[in-house]
């Protein structure tokens, strides 16, 4: 079968080339894969693979073989899927990192919803109730970003999106966002919660935004830059305030079922910023690392 992997030796760092069949276990389903998300984390670290992996992790296609032990979706199911291997004409899933996709939900959106959307679901939900709290999102022109946004709103929180310029703060109003903020360099109100994907000084600064008993979750850093806090900055008289890593996505099938169903009752879209036959994945990279796609990029293995 075709699928992309990890090329060291390559420019762009990965190379489309034949690998040998995925095959399942017996708590696994191998699905014929559709439709595959990148996620910039995914872009930013190729380096970290060995060459030959096939990369990847955000799926959607149709079941090919059933689990062995009869669990999970059966043969001829449509699936959203999440785990390593995604960018390949097929790839094998354990069936708890499997949802099943109903006919009225497009499977190429939801193709693009796995990493991010169990990012900002797991980490919102961690947040406790977000009924009337002030959410901050931070790199909100993002997959993770957009994604929290919707939900955070969902769940009746005030959102603030915080973007790097006006043009990359395009159509988040219209996705939840009370306020779209350029910058975190005056102006914002403390917060109850914030999301973080940038870190370095945007991290340090978002802290200081913390209200008593607040949290501020670090789930990326795309800045690049270390987090320098000045002294004494991490005390504060009062109710503790948190600072908290995120990293789980295991079993992920109850919460890509419960994105799905966010999806068909139109509460959720799907952060598409750029859609194409994977055999253009060097032109969506390029455009992902110069920060001209909002959102993620949705690959067709046509």
């Amino acid at each position: 079968m075709r699928a992309i992997v990890a090329a060291p030796d390559a420019v762009d760092g990965f190379r489309v080339t034949e690998v040998p069949d995925p095959a399942p276990g017996p708590g696994q389903v191998l699905v014929e894969v559709r439709h595959a998300a990148v996620n910039a984390g995914e872009v930013r670290h190729l380096d970290v693979w060995p060459a030959g992996s096939v990369l990847g992790h955000d799926a959607a296609g149709h079941v090919l073989r059933g689990a062995e032990d009869g669990s999970g979706p059966r043969p001829g199911d449509r699936v959203l899927a999440f785990g390593q291997g995604a960018w390949a004409q097929r790839a094998v899933y354990e069936v708890d990192s499997v949802a099943v996709v109903p006919p009225a939900v497009d499977l190429a959106e939801v193709a693009a919803l796995p990493m991010v959307g169990l990012t900002a679901l797991r980490t919102l939900r961690a947040s406790g109730p977000l009924r009337g709290r002030r959410v901050l999102v931070t790199g909100a022109s993002g997959g993770v970003g957009r994604v929290a946004v919707q939900l955070a709103r969902h769940f009746g929180a005030y959102v603030l999106a915080v973007v790097g310029s006006a043009a990359r703060g395009e159509g988040l109003a219209a996705l939840g966002a009370d306020e779209v903020i350029v910058g975190l360099d005056g102006g914002v109100e403390h917060v109850d919660v914030v999301l973080e994907t940038v870190g370095g000084a945007q991290l340090v600064a978002a802290w200081g935004l913390l209200t008593p008993g607040g949290v501020l979750h670090s789930i990326g850093w795309a800045s690049g830059a270390p987090a320098v806090f000045p002294v004494n900055s991490t005390f504060a008289p009062g109710v503790a305030r948190t600072l908290r890593s995120f990293g789980d996505t295991s079993s992920p099938a109850a919460d890509l079922a419960l994105l799905v169903d966010l999806v068909a009752r139109g509460v959720l879209r799907a952060p598409i910023g750029w859609r194409g036959s994977w055999h253009h994945l060097g032109e969506a990279v390029g455009a992902l690392r110069e920060r001209r796609v909002p959102g993620k990029i949705l690959l067709d293995l046509d």
